[in-house]
C-alpha cells in the first residue's frame, strides 16, 4: 500500500508544476485589454465553430477528440486560473483556444476551419488575427 501513496503523491506533485508552469506561461503571455475585448465578441461564434469542427466527420479524428477535449474544459465550471483573477482569469481559456485551433489548422487547413466559421468575414480576419493564422 505504501507505492499507492507515493504513486499519488508523485502525480499531485507533477500536476502542480505543470499548473504552476503553464501560470508562468500565461504571465509571460498575458493578451492586451483590446485583444480580450475583440476575442469575448467573438466568442458565440467561436463555439459554434468548435461544435461544427468536433462533428465534422470528414477531419482526421485527433482533430475532432481533441476539439472535444477543448469543448468540455471550456464547459467544466472550474479553471486553471480562476476567472475572478483580471485578465488572466480568462487569458487562461484564451491561449487553450488559440492552441487548439493551431493544432486543428495544422492537421486539417484553414480551409477547414474557413468552411465551418459561422460568422462574417471580418469576424474570421479577426480570428485569424487574434489566433495568428495564416489567411
Amino acid at each position: 500500500m505504501d507505492w499507492w501513496w507515493k504513486t499519488l503523491i508523485g502525480i499531485g506533485v507533477g500536476l502542480v508544476l505543470i499548473w504552476v508552469a503553464l501560470l508562468i506561461a500565461l504571465l509571460v503571455a498575458k493578451p492586451g485589454r483590446g485583444q480580450l475585448k475583440e476575442a469575448l465578441r467573438l466568442l458565440p461564434d467561436l463555439l459554434r465553430l468548435l461544435r461544427r469542427l468536433a462533428a465534422d466527420r470528414s477531419l482526421p479524428r485527433g482533430v475532432r477528440v481533441r476539439l472535444g477535449l477543448l469543448i468540455a474544459y471550456l464547459a467544466v465550471p472550474f479553471d486553471l486560473i480562476p476567472d475572478f483573477i483580471p485578465v488572466l482569469g480568462y487569458a487562461d481559456d484564451a491561449i487553450i483556444v488559440v492552441a487548439a485551433l493551431r493544432s486543428t489548422v495544422r492537421r486539417a487547413g484553414l480551409d477547414a476551419v474557413r468552411a465551418h466559421w459561422p460568422g462574417t468575414d471580418d469576424g474570421f480576419a479577426a480570428l485569424c488575427r487574434l489566433t495568428g493564422l495564416d489567411r
